[in-house]
């Protein structure tokens, strides 16, 4: 399948358009949630500044998009959004060795870093805002050019640069990940007699396919939000999928979100184990 489109009368592939993309494309990351079904931890944070590993979930999320070369962050900030600005604001420092001499005018030399080159811009898209109209408010950020969203609250091992190839090969105005949803019980195969025919283990391909996010999203998408209380995935996707307008990139790799302390506890051990999916960086 030709993949290639003309621009301004040159033919350009799509690799090569991606790469134009990486340069500018923003990622937008929804940080503005209560999580209440893990209140254990949320009640002192935002979910996404729960921790794996002692780094908050939200910045292993950063750390996949920057291995693609996507540093440039906007995030909705919202439910006890200042936790997330602090922990930005003290980023740098904490990352670098530095001398404090307080015989010197209490100067601050910081010796060395090793701080992402990421740029991250920290928006408060309002307490009680839904996901809709939390993208809708990030807007004056984002500009006319398409960017990538996600939740902040899953990670993935999906290859950034494949998905956003995928989105600009088929030309819709969205890309929503898909991945099978894994059932937690065994599964019974059953005749029109009603007798079970078979009993097996669950497996990945007996659940439906369900959006985790890792979205890309052309600039229309803001026509279809409302307002504040827009959600999202409600009238804004219905709308577009009605109109064929989104795209799935089925992925059957590694996702797992962390809607409850049980997945927290999931995602920590595979971390102290040295056998986390997502962790692609070095």
């Amino acid at each position: 399948m030709n993949l290639g489109y003309v621009i301004m009368g040159k033919d350009r592939s799509v690799t090569e358009t991606v790469k134009c993309m990486e340069d500018k494309m923003k990622v937008v990351i929804l940080a503005g949630g209560y999580g209440t079904r893990i209140s254990e931890e949320s009640h002192l944070k935002p979910k996404p500044m729960i921790e794996i590993g002692e780094k908050p979930i939200l910045w292993h999320i950063m750390k996949e998009y920057s291995y693609y070369g996507f540093n440039e962050f906007v995030i909705c900030c919202g439910y006890k959004q200042h936790v997330i600005k602090e922990w930005f604001a003290d980023y740098y420092l904490h990352n670098s060795d530095v001398t404090f001499d307080f015989s010197a005018d209490n100067r601050m030399t910081v010796h060395n870093n090793v701080a992402e080159p990421w740029k991250v811009t920290l928006v408060d898209t309002g307490l009680d805002t839904m996901t809709g109209g939390r993208i809708k408010r990030v807007k004056r950020y984002i500009g006319e050019e398409p960017f990538m969203m996600t939740y902040g609250d899953g990670v993935s091992d999906i290859n950034m640069k494949d998905l956003l190839a995928f989105h600009k090969s088929h030309g819709k105005k969205a890309t929503i990940t898909a991945v099978s949803l894994e059932q937690r019980f065994g599964v019974l195969d059953i005749a029109q007699d009603d007798s079970v025919v078979s009993f097996r283990e669950k497996h990945k391909s007996d659940g439906n396919r369900i959006n985790v996010g890792y979205m890309v999203l052309e600039p229309d998408i803001f026509d279809y939000i409302e307002g504040d209380q827009t959600v999202f995935e409600r009238e804004p996707l219905e709308r577009l999928a009605a109109e064929r307008q989104i795209a799935a990139y089925k992925y059957d790799g590694f996702w797992q979100c962390m809607d409850t302390k049980r997945e927290m506890d999931k995602l920590n051990q595979m971390w102290a184990s040295g056998n986390a999916p997502w962790k692609v960086w070095e």
